[in-house]
């Protein structure tokens, strides 16, 4: 795909990967459409952004009424990238927590997807990419909820693939290791270091495969850390 001039909804835009994305989604001459809940520190007028919690599938729908008044019934990628995670053993996460993670990571992906699909059905293209996590390929202690979350994401994923290909809509579902986001802000013990991956870096790759021609899918990506550890 020419990613000129063409139509991307991002969630999660104000940093780390989402941030890293819309910067280089808009440098190929992109126009992006970021929901969430902050407006990213970018200046260009090919970005254009509505306060939406993707949790509320009543808001998500305002944002795509006002997404399309604005640029027109066309959507050409959509990019879910807004996740949420909490660390703590299983039977000591309170509830609204656990619940607060799925709502994100994957009523999030369904309340986008419910308005944004129809939309590259009717134009016969399309390529939807939702982040999971390597979290999404394999369990880990004291983040069940969150790996229960991605691990639906990853099902999720294959699933549409399969649903939309005769549609020509692409599906790939990304799986990062370690990243240098904010993510970890609710960890007591992993704090961001230089060994992890970089947010550029994955966003990179992303544009790699939104940049291939029509008939070719990369329908998994995974990114891991060569040495994850900090340097000492």
């Amino acid at each position: 795909m020419d990613l000129k001039n063409k139509i991307a909804v991002i969630s999660g835009v104000n940093k780390g990967i989402g941030k890293a994305l819309t910067e280089q989604l808009l440098e190929k001459g992109a126009i992006v459409v970021g929901w969430g809940m902050n407006k990213p520190e970018i200046s260009n007028s090919n970005l254009h952004f509505f306060k939406t919690d993707i949790r509320d599938i009543a808001q998500v729908e305002k944002a795509f009424k006002s997404t399309t008044n604005l640029l027109g019934n066309e959507v050409h990628i959509l990019i879910n990238n807004a996740g949420l995670g909490y660390f703590g053993f299983f039977e000591e996460m309170p509830p609204e927590i656990f619940r607060e993670i799925f709502e994100v990571n994957v009523f999030g992906i369904y309340n986008t997807g419910h308005y944004i699909i129809p939309v590259m059905k009717k134009m016969q293209n399309g390529h939807i990419v939702n982040i999971s996590s390597t979290a999404g390929k394999e369990g880990m202690a004291q983040t069940a909820a969150y790996c229960g979350s991605k691990h639906a994401v990853r099902g999720i994923s294959e699933s549409l693939y399969k649903e939309l290909r005769d549609f020509g809509i692409k599906v790939t579902c990304v799986y990062p290791g370690s990243t240098k986001t904010d993510f970890f802000r609710n960890s007591p013990v992993i704090k961001p270091h230089d060994n992890m991956l970089m947010p550029e870096e994955v966003a990179l790759q992303i544009i790699r495969a939104l940049e291939t021609s029509d008939n070719f899918l990369i329908s998994d990506i995974e990114f891991r850390p060569l040495q994850p550890k900090p340097k000492k």
